[in-house]
């Protein structure tokens, strides 16, 4: 079993019993898949190990999601001095649709931007809520690179470990979207991508 976890926050019992018997109804995933140490993938060697662990995750996670109407390419933004984006504009998703990294720096407005995902780098507390209230019920996945305690309310909050990359899960954000992300992405610790 990899180090790491994966975690599920939520502030509403009601919508964590809903999750989860979903989740059991449809049989998408197993218990096993649901307990809370999920969702890590295994840090290659090399320099650039933690890019494209990054890569890798974000990849992943955008490939369980889905949105609301479906835009040619997809639109990655990541906002502020990302440390461990570097590997994020060589994405593509399985059924060919193109991924293009946009470069955004943190002091843009965020209101004026057309992103279907926000992987927001190290910003200060104040700063990550703004965005991820931006993204608030609109069609846009939030990625958190530098949040361990999630506390800014993006919907996945990354985990670097010395080892592995993990990641908590806010079922409240994901709840508030407009993005339906499936319950298959919890496979992710056992290693089925």
């Amino acid at each position: 079993m990899a180090t790491g976890g994966f975690s599920i926050i939520s502030r509403s019992v009601g919508i964590w019993a809903c999750v989860l018997w979903s989740v059991f109804a449809a049989g998408a995933v197993s218990a096993a898949a649901l307990h809370p140490q999920l969702a890590s993938v295994p840090l290659t060697a090399g320099p650039d190990r933690l890019a494209t662990g990054a890569a890798r995750m974000v990849g992943a996670i955008l490939e369980y999601t889905r949105w609301p109407a479906r835009q040619t390419p997809l639109v990655l933004c990541v906002v502020g001095q990302a440390l461990h984006a570097g590997a994020m504009d060589r994405l593509s998703l399985s059924n060919g649709r193109a991924v293009v990294r946009r470069n955004v720096p943190a002091e843009t407005e965020p209101a004026r931007l057309d992103c279907d995902a926000l992987y927001l780098a190290r910003l200060g507390p104040e700063a990550l809520r703004r965005w991820t209230r931006v993204a608030r019920g609109a069609p846009i996945v939030t990625i958190a690179e530098d949040d361990p305690g999630c506390r800014s309310e993006a919907m996945f909050c990354l985990r670097f470990l010395a080892a592995t990359l993990s990641f908590d899960l806010n079922i409240d954000a994901v709840s508030r979207s407009g993005v339906r992300i499936d319950p298959r992405v919890l496979r992710l610790a056992n290693g089925e991508d």
